[in-house]
């Protein structure tokens, strides 16, 4: 296969890959932000709900944008395989959060998988940084924005118990 159609194929599967894990959060979360979250006691530093769309959509952009670079690298790169593997198993956290957290109405649940997702979200930044400095580096903003949402989902469900 010609490098621009093997390209552009990398692209497809990373941008369908990513929009299928918004288009499930979102299923899992609009239903559930009125009453159920709404109602939830909050931290003075939660962000008012218009900030998660756009935060979300410049991070899947990068993530997808990551991913892309990795795979489009030669099957034969050390480190690429496990890279990969890695970046969809904290793809799947990523959608199964919203489901644990919104449709479960659990934040506890939520916290339960919102930090085994920054774990792997950290590990796989490293893993890209290894093998495609850039990639890596796309990561960053994910793994704070991460970090940002563990604190606040644990300050939920504090207050709340």
């Amino acid at each position: 296969m010609p490098k621009t159609a093997r390209d552009v194929a990398f692209a497809v599967i990373a941008v369908a890959a990513i929009v299928a894990v918004s288009i499930l959060g979102q299923i899992a979360t609009f239903p559930n932000l009125v009453p159920w979250y709404a109602s939830l006691h909050k931290p003075d530093f939660n962000p008012p709900n218009w900030v998660f769309a756009p935060v979300w959509t410049a991070l899947y952009a990068l993530m997808a944008f990551a991913l892309w670079r990795v795979l489009r690298l030669s099957s034969a790169t050390p480190g690429r395989i496990p890279a990969v593997v890695l970046f969809f198993a904290q793809l799947v956290l990523n959608a199964a959060w919203s489901f644990l957290f919104f449709a479960a109405h659990s934040p506890v649940l939520g916290l339960i998988d919102i930090v085994p997702q920054l774990i792997l979200i950290l590990v796989t930044a490293v893993l890209f940084a290894r093998i495609d400095a850039v990639a890596g580096w796309c990561l960053a903003p994910l793994a704070l924005w991460v970090a940002f949402a563990s604190v606040l989902n644990y300050s939920v469900w504090s207050l709340n118990t």
